[in-house]
């Protein structure tokens, strides 16, 4: 038999699930924790239609074109931009991603690449996109460029598992081609909310639009490379992309000044 807990879970799913079917609108874990809250956990036939109706209240805004925070955040209709995501773990982030069509990319992926990694790093990395590889299997770096990472990770003693990466944008551009702006903004806020949640010591950008995108500047990454820059109190470092050093070898000698002054940060503040 269900202990009570599994059987409040189910109810709240068949909400959702019915909510979701009559207004069109898809609903993330955030407000139903904030109808439960309403309703004062009854799990009766009279407590569900008081959480429904909660959760209907809550999405009304919305679908009148009326912003109510901090819950415009939280219920996103998949075509809409996001100005803020406002969700606690990255298990509701890369719920609140699923069937994305924020931009004209949805129609080519194979698969949304979110991220990977330890939740908890204390290195997070960022690249720019998903390439062939990484579409194909749903994960960032994976191919000849991820292969590169990893030996560059463990050329300071670094193992993937101990970060996080993932990239500006979720999913492949066509043909490998750079991002775009309106592409870099569709996913911008689950990039945004990635960082909130992992709160790292440090951010590794590797390429241009991490860089770019995160510095807010138009400056490329030969001129940003090999110094920290501060974002949002966080030690951010860009240094070239492992895809660009595999097309560029000479620029290896300044990718791995940049590894060492990566190493030299991290073992200077263990104990942060």
């Amino acid at each position: 038999m269900l202990d009570l807990h599994q059987e409040y879970v189910q109810l709240l799913k068949l909400i959702r699930r019915y909510i979701e079917q009559e207004t069109g609108v898809r609903i993330l874990s955030p407000i139903l924790a904030r109808s439960v809250a309403s309703a004062g956990g009854a799990t009766s036939a009279r407590g569900a239609a008081s959480m429904a109706a909660h959760v209907r209240e809550e999405i009304a805004p919305l679908s009148s074109g009326r912003k109510r925070q901090p819950l415009v955040a939280a219920v996103v209709k998949g075509e809409e931009p996001l100005d803020n995501l406002d969700i606690d773990t990255l298990e509701e982030i890369e719920e609140s991603i699923q069937g994305c069509k924020r931009c004209h990319l949805a129609q080519y992926r194979k698969n949304i690449v979110f991220g990977i990694g330890n939740p908890e790093a204390r290195l997070m990395i960022i690249g720019e996109a998903p390439g062939a590889q990484e579409d194909i299997k749903g994960q960032p770096f994976v191919g000849d460029a991820g292969q590169l990472l990893t030996k560059m990770l463990a050329a300071i003693h670094i193992e993937r598992k101990d970060v996080y990466i993932t990239n500006v944008v979720k999913c492949r551009p066509e043909n490998n081609k750079n991002p775009n702006h309106d592409e870099i903004v569709a996913c911008n806020a689950y990039l945004i909310a990635q960082i909130r949640v992992i709160k790292p010591k440090i951010i590794l950008c590797l390429g241009n639009f991490a860089a770019k995108t995160l510095l807010k500047t138009e400056n490329g990454i030969s001129t940003l490379r090999g110094k920290f820059f501060d974002y949002q109190g966080i030690k951010l470092l860009p240094t070239y992309h492992p895809a660009a050093l595999l097309y560029h070898p000479a620029w290896k000698k300044d990718a791995w000044i940049d590894l060492q002054l990566l190493q030299k940060e991290l073992e200077g503040g263990r104990s942060c």
